[in-house]
């Protein structure tokens, strides 16, 4: 993949997380609010005040995650963006960050209109 493929895919990538967490919050589902500046992310749960930073990195062709969890790495693999570590997929991540970080009732982040 070509560094230029790469920012296409990434910036893709964060606005359609960006995305299913503005559903959400329109439907009322979580109270969030997401800034981007360039090629961060950054997602607030209004209720505490805890943040999730989602970013691109284009040296590394990565997505990088930082969390209450932690920290995580994806790359791309056959399609999916996938844990530098244990493969899990980037939006089912998000599901389990923003169910450990919300603290509310459990919610899908898709990338799914």
């Amino acid at each position: 993949m070509t560094e230029s493929e790469f920012l296409d895919l990434a910036d893709a990538t964060l606005s359609a997380i960006e995305a299913a967490y503005d559903r959400l919050f329109e439907q009322d589902m979580l109270d969030v609010e997401c800034s981007r500046s360039g090629n961060v992310l950054e997602i607030e749960f209004v209720h505490n005040g805890s943040k999730v930073i989602v970013n691109s990195q284009a040296a590394m062709k990565e997505i990088w995650v930082a969390a209450r969890t932690g920290g995580f790495h994806y790359r791309q693999v056959d399609g999916k963006w996938r844990d530098t570590r244990d493969n899990t997929e980037l939006f089912e991540a998000l599901t389990a960050i923003t169910a450990h970080q919300s603290g509310g009732a459990p919610v899908v982040i898709s990338a799914q209109a």
